[in-house]
């Protein structure tokens, strides 16, 4: 490939069973991930995690610490500091149970995924160093779902900090795919006091990596990713510190990014509006260009 971009090989029949009615799309999954950011010498940094090889979804790919909503998130009340849950709402496009849901898996998955958790005692304040065995036992739990996130935070006495995320984009699977989700991307700041660890059972490596590099890396073929992370990593791209991509989040727009495939010419044309260098054009007897 000519370079990282992440093209499972079965997606050209699936693409063809759903022009011809074969195919019923599947519903998308709520999800969050989190860029999360750290300052250096030379500018931010972006924590990233590879998923094991093993993996049925992205097997092998670069991306940022997140997952699937916890259905319970929409019906426990989360201790809750920053903007209201009317607000995310709003940002959203959501109602606010579904906001609430997706704000607690943006931060459940960053402290499941990488150790760091944006919650702290008060609504001015964050938790420190969370790798002791007691909090290690609270996060395996969270894992297995043997506890809510609501539990975790009443247990602890903490507060979910949700002005610590910005909302930066979203995007839906493609429809063809067999494993749909709707995603909320977040960018966070690394907390003072917390470090990143790779706590994830299903990642290989972790790696804290300047945008720009993994961006160009990613282009060698290096590095592989799907779509929506090497758009996210270019647009990282423009920003010289954690705070300036934060307060650029403000103003992002999340009108959802979805796949489109259309026959053109006797090939099949794959396209993302808006990021035209992911188009693939994929003539009938299933080669990609």
């Amino acid at each position: 490939m000519a370079n990282g971009q992440w093209y499972p090989p079965e997606w050209p029949d699936r693409i063809r069973a759903l022009a011809t009615g074969t195919l019923t799309p599947v519903v998308p999954k709520r999800a969050a991930t989190v860029m999360l950011l750290k300052d250096t010498g030379s500018g931010p940094a972006v924590h990233m995690l590879r998923r094991r090889a093993s993996m049925a979804f992205a097997g092998g790919a670069y991306a940022y610490p997140g997952g699937g909503v916890d259905p319970r998130d929409d019906d426990h009340h989360v201790r809750w500091a920053g903007p209201t849950r009317a607000w995310w709402a709003q940002r959203l496009g959501v109602d606010e149970t579904a906001a609430q849901a997706i704000v607690c898996a943006a931060v459940r998955e960053t402290y499941e995924e990488a150790g760091v958790l944006l919650a702290g005692p008060g609504s001015d304040s964050v938790v420190g160093d969370t790798t002791g065995a007691d909090w290690e036992a609270d996060r395996a739990a969270l894992v297995a779902r043997d506890l809510s996130f609501a539990e975790f935070l009443d247990r602890r006495g903490l507060v979910l900090r949700s002005d610590l995320l910005g909302a930066w984009t979203r995007w839906i699977t493609p429809e063809f795919e067999a494993r749909r989700y709707d995603t909320w991307f977040f960018v966070a700041a690394l907390p003072e006091g917390q470090r990143t660890r790779n706590a994830s059972t299903e990642a290989d490596r972790t790696v804290w990596i300047a945008p720009r590099e993994a961006a160009a890396r990613y282009d060698e073929g290096e590095l592989l990713m799907m779509p929506p992370t090497i758009a996210t990593l270019r647009q990282l791209t423009a920003y010289d510190t954690a705070a300036g991509a934060l307060d650029a989040a403000q103003g992002r727009d999340l009108t959802p990014v979805l796949a489109t495939a259309r026959l053109v010419d006797g090939e099949i044309v794959l396209s993302w509006p808006g990021h035209d260098e992911f188009t693939k054009h994929i003539p009938t007897g299933g080669a990609t260009a």
